[in-house]
């Protein structure tokens, strides 16, 4: 999106009464952390949530004293969600090796409580959530931070994430939503947004551990594609968010999808956000 239009989505976003907005850092978007000091600056009241901080994009001390400051700045309103990205991404950002991901995850949250900061402490440090979807992420999510953030997950996922992470931590599942009641029109702007995610061994895998089938993994299966993408009246959508919350999830982040991306269908979004109160 322009600035312009950013700003203006953000504010009816804040308006519609939402629990937070997360925005996303890929090799190619915005940055991060100016993203998101934007965002705040934009709004007044919604938390602004990173799913998620690249943690090969910048070293722990970046990470741990840019979540100082806009928690200095912006108090009680930023989560930091990172992640450890996936094996190509890492090889053409890096040039490095993807390797033992559980390890590096430790490593880099163990230098960021070790990072030193000159500035002031922010009178409640951000929480962080981990990008997790496999059980050992998930465990480290539930004890090295405030919870999880899974993202490309069926509702059964939520349910075992849920087990992984015990009873206190956060669960903030992703779910991505089509407001269209056409099954042909609907399956083809998922399959689209599904197709780059499937080629990713990270999420691939996630679903294999799930049952899910190399052949339905492969098409992706209209089973796969409506298990991903919840599309239909919004009734329909409702329920899926509501499956999500049963299974254990604490907060859905909704992804809304459209044929143009930069055009969040932000009417949908406010209907469904007064359906699932």
């Amino acid at each position: 999106m322009t600035t312009a239009d950013a700003r203006e989505a953000a504010r009816r976003i804040e308006a519609i009464g939402t629990g937070a907005l997360w925005i996303p850092e890929t090799g190619m978007s915005k940055d991060i952390f100016a993203h998101a000091t934007l965002v705040l600056s934009w709004t007044e009241r919604i938390p602004i949530a990173t799913g998620i901080a690249n943690i090969w994009a910048r070293d722990a001390v970046a990470m741990q004293n840019g979540a100082r400051a806009l928690g200095d700045a912006f108090p009680g309103r930023f989560i930091l969600g990172l992640g450890i990205s996936h094996a190509p991404v890492v090889r053409r950002r890096t040039g490095g090796t993807y390797d033992k991901p559980i390890g590096r995850m430790r490593e880099y949250l163990d230098a960021m409580d070790a990072a030193r900061y000159v500035g002031p402490e922010p009178a409640q440090m951000p929480p962080r959530v981990l990008a997790a979807l496999g059980p050992q992420m998930l465990r480290l999510a539930g004890a090295r931070a405030a919870g999880a953030h899974p993202y490309f997950v069926p509702v059964e996922h939520t349910a075992g994430a849920r087990r992984a992470l015990g009873d206190g931590p956060v669960l903030a599942v992703e779910q991505a939503v089509v407001f269209e009641t056409d099954a042909s029109r609907a399956r083809e702007l998922a399959r689209t947004h599904m197709a780059g995610y499937l080629r990713l061994d990270n999420y691939a895998n996630n679903l294999r551990r799930l049952g899910w089938s190399a052949e339905d993994i492969a098409g992706p299966s209209d089973r796969l594609v409506d298990a991903i993408v919840a599309w239909g009246p919004l009734d329909r959508i409702v329920d899926r968010v509501v499956t999500h919350r049963r299974n254990g999830a604490d907060h859905v982040c909704i992804q809304a999808l459209s044929v143009d991306p930069q055009r969040i269908p932000l009417d949908h979004v406010a209907e469904l956000v007064t359906a699932c109160r």
